[in-house]
């Protein structure tokens, strides 16, 4: 990986950024596949990572997400991208460094579950705030969530290693 301090780090960073907010903007236009979509434009700040280092995909990140707030009509999919699918980019890369599988794991889970309840709390509160839960049907919203991620997880890593083997390839020396 090269280093995040150059142009060309900040060049990945907005091309990747703008390929995001395409597909932000695009979840307007197909509501029914906004968690896709978003999850969709999570790839983005992935392959600022992969392309540019941490930071650039930590900057992907940010400026996605701050003008997804402000200027996308669909606000669920900016908070989405903004909470968990497109932070998870940059939070997978640095999990993933600690080379010790159940630590992995346990803070993807973690990072997972606090990000779905700040989710989930925000859309209680703006949306489903009149409409009455029983509490058992949470429990299983998140049993249901954390089975789902894990198997986002583990297609987020084979687009990884795709992207790895045909797009971003390394020079010969």
């Amino acid at each position: 990986m090269r280093k995040a301090g150059s142009a060309k780090a900040v060049t990945y960073a907005a091309v990747f950024g703008a390929l995001a907010l395409v597909f932000l903007y695009g979840a307007g236009l197909f509501p029914t596949g906004r968690w896709g979509i978003a999850a969709l434009a999570g790839l983005m700040p992935a392959a600022a990572v992969i392309s540019a280092g941490v930071l650039s995909g930590a900057l992907c990140w940010a400026g996605v997400s701050l003008l997804a707030l402000l200027l996308l009509p669909d606000k669920l999919t900016a908070l989405l991208f903004s909470v968990l699918f497109g932070l998870y980019a940059v939070v997978k890369c640095l999990i993933e460094g600690l080379r010790r599988r159940w630590a992995e794991y346990l803070l993807k889970l973690a990072f997972f579950n606090g990000a779905f309840t700040l989710v989930f709390s925000l859309m209680k509160t703006a949306v489903l705030g009149s409409l009455p839960a029983p509490l058992g049907a949470v429990w299983l919203l998140y049993l249901v969530g954390n089975g789902v991620f894990l198997v986002y997880d583990y297609g987020f890593t084979k687009l990884i290693t795709l992207y790895l083997a045909r797009v971003h390839r390394k020079k010969p020396r």
